[in-house]
């Protein structure tokens, strides 16, 4: 392939979804593209705002936070797994507030409650710890959370079987 019609491929992928460099830089190597002309497309792309890790990190986060439920270790492993700087990472995670992280959590840990089967009060939240911690929510958050257990245990409707 020539160096324009990568540059076209790449070009439409971007108008239509929002790619990191990482990403961009897989797709060309899969084509075998020369690492000389992966630098000037990388650079023209990053020129002419095609790809910008700043705002692809934003965008992850907040896509994952909201649609994926995802807490913030899982988020930040995923970037990372992308080659986003840790600045970028660290900037784009600290944009959100720890009380979207709770109601997001709160229901999760709410359904999971009602699924879980344990002896004990103990055991459910050792079980409740190990689910939210696999999202990659923070210990700090899940102890919130679990400790306005009262909240999860009242019936809805106010009435008492």
């Amino acid at each position: 392939m020539t160096e324009q019609e990568i540059l076209t491929k790449l070009t439409a992928l971007c108008a239509r979804a929002e790619y990191c460099s990482y990403e961009m830089r897989q797709k060309m190597r899969r084509w075998d593209v020369d690492p000389a002309v992966e630098e000037q497309v990388i650079a023209y792309l990053e020129k002419e705002k095609f790809i910008d890790d700043s705002r692809y990190a934003r965008l992850f986060v907040k896509d994952r936070i909201q649609s994926n439920k995802w807490g913030r270790r899982k988020v930040e492993q995923a970037l990372y797994l992308k080659q986003i700087p840790k600045s970028i990472i660290r900037e784009a995670l600290d944009a959100v507030d720890d009380e979207v992280y709770l109601s997001i959590l709160r229901p999760l840990l709410k359904s999971k409650r009602r699924s879980i089967k344990a002896a004990s009060e103990y055991e459910a939240n050792g079980r409740l710890i190990r689910f939210a911690m696999g999202r990659g929510f923070t210990l700090d958050l899940i102890k919130k959370c679990l400790d306005h257990t009262d909240d999860y245990d009242t019936p809805d409707d106010g009435e008492e079987d």
